[in-house]
């Protein structure tokens, strides 16, 4: 559903100017979405959009210029597919992938904000994550492996 709204978002400020989020609720309504203030704010804050001027002097919202607003599966959308296996040591946990999937998983875990996660490397098929300690590790592991429907 998120994909969804976040493709809809899209698809309104591409299609016309946009000043405020209670207008894009507004749009989103007429779309199907029927989101709260603090759903399209975090919406707005993961597509990565701006206010910017417009020629008139008005500000609207748009996409990143380099075009990185892009539409990423979520964590939960992407474990169940893509983990094929993982193992920790101390404060890391090494997931393996299928071949050119790890980037992406690297950055749904990324954006999933969990505390307990400093950052990933994603290479090829493999990403490793580092955790805030051991006691994290643990915990983060077992969320990967729910996640991800593995025993």
């Amino acid at each position: 559903m998120k994909t969804q709204r976040h493709a809809a978002i899209l698809r309104v400020i591409r299609r016309q100017k946009v000043s405020s989020q209670e207008h894009l609720r507004a749009l989103l309504r007429t779309e199907g979405f029927d989101v709260t203030q603090a759903t399209l704010s975090r919406d707005i804050r993961e597509l990565g959009l701006a206010k910017v001027p417009g020629p008139d002097g008005a500000a609207h919202y748009a996409s990143p210029p380099d075009g990185t607003a892009a539409i990423r599966p979520h964590l939960e959308q992407l474990l169940p597919t893509t983990l094929v296996s993982l193992d920790a040591v101390g404060p890391l946990v090494v997931l393996r992938t299928p071949a050119g999937a790890a980037q992406s998983l690297g950055v749904a875990i990324d954006q999933a904000g969990w505390t307990d996660v400093i950052g990933t490397i994603a290479g090829d098929d493999t990403v490793l994550v580092i955790t805030r300690g051991t006691r994290a590790c643990r915990a983060v592991q077992t969320r990967f492996r729910t996640l991800a429907g593995l025993p």
